[in-house]
C-alpha cells in the first residue's frame, strides 16, 4: 500500500528529502513562535533559504559557462584535428591535449556539470516536501489529528473516506492507499475544498463542531492570498466557473501563467550572460538552452494546472530567487576579465594541489621515520644477539673471555 504521507525514500534522495524536510519544519516552528502558521509563507521562505544554500554552486557553474565561450572554439578545433582518428595512440593525444587546454583555464571537464549533479538530488527532494507538507511539517499533521482521531472512531468511517477520497478534488485510490491508517486519512483531508468540508459535515453530523474548528485552522494554515496551495488550478476553475467566482478563476489561472512566464524571464537572465560571452549558435550548450527556454515554461504551465498551488508558488518563488541571484551573479562577473577568473582558477587549483601533496608528504615523513626507527630496533637487536652468543660461547682464556671481563668491569663502574 503507497502511503503519501510517508517521507520521500531512497539512498541520496530520500536522505537529502529528509534534511530539507528538517528545514521546513523549523521554519514552520520559528514563525509559529512570532503567531504565524502558514505553510505558503513556509514554502516561499524555505524555498529562498534553499536557492540561497545552493548559491555558492550556481557562482561556480557561471564561471564555468564563461569560461567555456572562449575554451570552446579552441575544443572544437582540437576535434576538428583528431576527426576520424579512432586509433588509441590519437585518442590519448586528444585525451591529452584537452586536459592542457582545461589546465591554460585553471578548470577542469568536470568542473561545469558538477553543480548541476549535485543539485539535481536536491532538486527533486524538493518536489515531495511542496507536494507533499504534512510529511514533513509536525505542526501540520498535528492539527489534522483531533479530526483524525474522531473519524476513526465513527462506525462505518473507511467507506466514507474512501467515498470521499476516491471522487475529484481528492482522487487518492483504495486499491493503492489503505484507508485504516491515519496517515492516509490526513492525505484526503490535505486536499480538501471548501464544498468537501461539506461534505464531511454531513457524513459525520456529531463532529461538526471539530470539522468546523479544524476547517478554520487549516484556512489560516493553508491559504495564501486567498489561495488553497493544497488544490489544484483546475479545480479551483471548476469549482468558481460553477458559483460564478471570477474572482477564484482569475487567481487560478494566474498561477500557472506567472509560474511559466517567470521561468521565461528567468532563463532569459541566464541567457543573457552566455550572450555577452559571444557564443555561436553552433555551441550545443546554446542550443540546449535554448530549447529548455521553449519546452520548459509550457510544461510549466501545463504542470501547475494538474499539480497542487503550493507547487505553482514554489516555482514561482524559484524563478524570482534565480533571476535576482543571475542579476548580481552577472553584475559579478561583468566585472571581471577572462584572465582574472582563470588567475582565480589557477590560484585555487595550486593550493588544493599544494594541500594535497603537503599531506601526502607528512605522511611519507612519518612512514620513513618510523621505517628508519624500526631497522634501528632491528640493528641493535642483531648486535646485542650476537655479543650475546660471542659471550656465551668464549673459551676461558681467550681474547672474547677477555674483552667479556673487560666488558663487565666497564658495566659495573658505569651503574
Amino acid at each position: 500500500m503507497g502511503i503519501l504521507l510517508t517521507q520521500r525514500e531512497g539512498l541520496i534522495v530520500g536522505n537529502i528529502a529528509k534534511v530539507l524536510g528538517f528545514i521546513m519544519n523549523a521554519i514552520f516552528e520559528l514563525l509559529s513562535k512570532i503567531g504565524i502558521e502558514n505553510i505558503g509563507l513556509c514554502i516561499i521562505i524555505f524555498t529562498v533559504v534553499v536557492y540561497t544554500l545552493m548559491l555558492p554552486m550556481t557562482v561556480k557553474q557561471q564561471k564555468f559557462t564563461r569560461l567555456s565561450a572562449v575554451m570552446n572554439p579552441e575544443i572544437q578545433a582540437l576535434q576538428k584535428k583528431y576527426q576520424g582518428k579512432q586509433d588509441q595512440a590519437s585518442m590519448m593525444k586528444m585525451q591529452e591535449e584537452q586536459k592542457l587546454i582545461y589546465e591554460k583555464y585553471g578548470t577542469s571537464p568536470t568542473s561545469g556539470c558538477l553543480g548541476s549533479l549535485i543539485q539535481l538530488p536536491i532538486l527533486f527532494a524538493l518536489w515531495p516536501i511542496v507536494q507533499n507538507v504534512p510529511a514533513y511539517v509536525k505542526g501540520l499533521k498535528e492539527a489534522y489529528m483531533p479530526l483524525v482521531d474522531g473519524i476513526m472512531a465513527q462506525d462505518g468511517f473507511k467507506d466514507v473516506m474512501v467515498k470521499i477520497g476516491s471522487e475529484k478534488p481528492i482522487l487518492i485510490s483504495p486499491d493503492r492507499f489503505d484507508y485504516t491508517k491515519a496517515n492516509t486519512i490526513i492525505d484526503v483531508l490535505y486536499k480538501f475544498q471548501e464544498s468537501t468540508w461539506d461534505t464531511l459535515a454531513s457524513e459525520f453530523p456529531s463532529l461538526s463542531n471539530l470539522i468546523s474548528e479544524t476547517k478554520e485552522t487549516m484556512m489560516s494554515m493553508n491559504y495564501l492570498f486567498g489561495i488553497n496551495i493544497a488544490e489544484t488550478p483546475s479545480n479551483m476553475i471548476t469549482s468558481g466557473i460553477a458559483t460564478a467566482a471570477v474572482g477564484t478563476v482569475i487567481v487560478a489561472v494566474a498561477i500557472p501563467v506567472l509560474a511559466g512566464l517567470s521561468q521565461v524571464v528567468s532563463m532569459k537572465v541566464a541567457q543573457s550572460r552566455t550572450n555577452n560571452s559571444n557564443q555561436n549558435k553552433d555551441n550545443p550548450m546554446v542550443q540546449q538552452m535554448d530549447m529548455m527556454m521553449k519546452v520548459m515554461p509550457i510544461m510549466s504551465v501545463f504542470m501547475c494546472f494538474s499539480m497542487p498551488s503550493g507547487l505553482g508558488i514554489y516555482w514561482i518563488t524559484s524563478a524570482v530567487v534565480r533571476t535576482v541571484q543571475q542579476v548580481f551573479i552577472n553584475k559579478s562577473l561583468n566585472k571581471k576579465s577572462i584572465d582574472q577568473i582563470v588567475k582565480e582558477n589557477s590560484e585555487k587549483a595550486a593550493k588544493k594541489r599544494n594541500k594535497k601533496n603537503t599531506a601526502d608528504g607528512k605522511n611519507i615523513n612519518n612512514m620513513a621515520t618510523k621505517y628508519t626507527r624500526r631497522i634501528e630496533e632491528m640493528k641493535a637487536e642483531a648486535i646485542a644477539e650476537a655479543e650475546k652468543k660471542m659471550t656465551s660461547n668464549a673459551k676461558p682464556g681467550s681474547l672474547a673471555a677477555k674483552a667479556n671481563m673487560v666488558s663487565d668491569y666497564n658495566n659495573r663502574n658505569n651503574k
